[in-house]
């Protein structure tokens, strides 16, 4: 993978260029969730590319980004984000996250708007972490930075995928492939990248001050930001768009893949059109 060197950290990410025939092409960016990379688009990026310039990027610590001493915290990968646009040269983008990079979605639309064209949030909260939670995401963190992930994954999985999804064929190779490449990751960064997330403060004070267009996804068996979280996104961002993704959990690219792209390609359209503007 190329790397973008953004406050001495070389940051991972993908780029599928400008389409043939569309060098006018808007650009769409991909922000993974918590335990992944931007490989969690794929689906996404093999439909779109042929009409928008696709892009992800890995987070510190995650995917093919090398781990850092520090910087995992919200605000430090937003400034990331906002790096690598600058690096890549994209002008206004889509902005498309899932949880964590649903996250620095948030932080992007409100603080720095005239990077963004739009803004999909996927399986994303705007409030600090559940207190409930917090403890058991400590200690998974802990087990993985001293035993791995094959321990602990019958209790990591099922926060990050729906039951319908665990219990198919095409979740349980996923699954697979997933705990693969999560086996890849160093174990240190790992722990503090789970740290970075149960550690955010709210944004939602901030949301009202959102002015891309919004479209709002969430998994119905969602349990690690449930549908209540993407609710009061919805509410609190003028004109939010907001729809619920049966028989799907937490990683919704990946459970419902055909349905996520319908919703995004119809989305970014109408964001596109003439019409809108």
């Amino acid at each position: 993978m190329p790397f973008v060197v953004v406050d001495r950290v070389p940051l991972a990410y993908t780029d599928t260029g400008t389409p043939a025939g569309r060098p006018d092409a808007p650009t769409v960016v991909f922000g993974h969730g918590l335990l992944f990379g931007g490989w969690m688009f794929r689906a996404q990026l093999a439909a779109l590319q042929r009409d928008y310039r696709c892009v992800t990027l890995d987070w510190r610590g995650q995917g093919s980004t090398p781990p850092t001493a520090d910087g995992y915290d919200m605000d430090t990968l937003t400034a990331d984000a906002v790096g690598l646009l600058s690096a890549l040269d994209t002008g206004p983008v889509h902005w498309v996250g899932l949880s964590m990079g649903g996250f620095v979605g948030l932080r992007l639309a409100a603080r720095h708007p005239e990077l963004l064209r739009s803004l999909t949030l996927l399986d994303t909260s705007a409030d600090a972490e559940d207190p409930a939670k917090i403890a058991e995401y400590h200690r998974l963190a802990w087990a993985l930075r001293w035993f791995g992930h094959r321990p602990v994954l019958g209790r990591v999985a099922p926060h990050l995928f729906g039951p319908a999804f665990l219990a198919s064929a095409t979740g349980r190779a996923t699954v697979r492939e997933w705990s693969r490449r999560l086996a890849a990751t160093q174990r240190v960064a790992l722990r503090d990248a789970v740290h970075g997330v149960t550690a955010r403060p709210t944004i939602a004070p901030e949301l009202p001050s959102i002015t891309a267009p919004t479209l709002v996804l969430v998994g119905a068996d969602d349990t690690a930001t449930p549908p209540a979280r993407s609710d009061r996104i919805a509410t609190l961002i003028p004109h939010a768009h907001h729809h619920v993704l049966p028989a799907c959990g937490h990683s919704s690219s990946l459970e419902q893949p055909d349905l996520v792209t319908d919703h995004l390609r119809r989305f970014l359209t109408d964001v596109d059109s003439p019409a809108v503007h």
